[in-house]
């Protein structure tokens, strides 16, 4: 959406409001709208000067342009996430030898191997259950 208004459109939208309110009243108008966006600024220069003062030095490193939701393109995130360099892991070893999870499992070759190792558990072992994990 782009919503720039130029030149032109401000004409018609100045004619349009004359017809409306009429010569007369008008400046009275153009006066209250200006008030308002005069107090909209000041409110967000508070706003803004509140929330320095709450965050303290924090708030004056942080790098807005970062947080910056038009910068997240899925098509671009998708793309470098494609032609990223893959670094493969080592397949040597078993599950269950000391290797890192994930290295030899089921033929499987990830790109991220935990740093975990993985003990063999022995016959009638029960294996450790994590509640959060499920």
């Amino acid at each position: 959406m782009n919503f720039g208004l130029s030149a032109d459109k401000l004409v018609v939208i100045a004619v349009i409001a004359l017809m409306v309110v009429g010569p007369e009243r008008l400046p009275k108008y153009a006066e209250g709208f200006a008030r308002l966006i005069k107090r909209a600024g000041e409110y967000l220069r508070g706003a803004k000067d509140r929330v320095s003062t709450e965050m303290g030095s924090e708030f004056e490193d942080v790098d807005w342009r970062k947080l910056d939701p038009r910068q997240y393109d899925p098509r671009r995130i998708i793309r470098e996430a494609i032609l990223d360099e893959v670094v493969p892991v080592p397949t040597a070893g078993a599950v269950g030898s000391g290797a890192p999870m994930g290295a030899g499992a089921a033929g499987f070759s990830g790109t991220m191997a935990p740093t975990r190792t993985v003990a063999r558990l022995e016959a009638g072992e029960i294996p450790p259950y994590d509640n959060e994990a499920t």
